[in-house]
């Protein structure tokens, strides 16, 4: 069998305590501690986990955003190319309907698209299944 040495062991069996003169209150002490650095840990995974999120989001968003711009140009655009085109049915205004409609194509395809981003947003389940799983090794460390 493979000599196996923890840190602070002064004994190669791993069925032996590593710290055997530490009383009660200073291994709960150091279950503190070791616990504190876990939550910290999942904390930081966290907020990984939710940057990579929100980017996402705001690609979304500012694809939506664009949408939104492009659509109003496209309602504009049209407009004076109906008015134009039924008022003095004259080629500009065909020429407007015909931009207008463009813009309408473009305006769609950036809703779809940031609709689709939006859609793909997630909350980070490996962090939650993670601190899920810790908890119920806590509670079974007690019993």
């Amino acid at each position: 069998m493979a000599d196996i040495r923890l840190e602070g062991s002064t004994t190669s069996d791993p069925r032996q305590p590593m710290d055997p003169d530490l009383s009660i209150g200073e291994l709960v002490g150091r279950l503190t501690a070791d616990f504190g650095d876990l939550v910290s840990t999942q904390v930081e995974l966290a907020k990984v986990e939710i940057k990579e999120e929100v980017v996402r989001a705001g690609r979304g968003a500012g694809l939506l955003t664009g949408g939104g711009l492009v659509a109003y140009l496209a309602v504009t655009l049209l407009s004076f190319a109906a008015a134009w085109g039924l008022d003095e049915v004259m080629p500009a205004g065909f020429a407007f309907l015909i931009v207008g409609v463009i813009w309408a194509v473009v305006a769609a395809v950036l809703l779809m698209s940031g609709r689709r981003q939006l859609e793909a947003v997630r909350v980070p389940q490996q962090t939650k299944t993670s601190i899920e799983e810790d908890v119920e090794w806590a509670k079974n460390q007690r019993s």
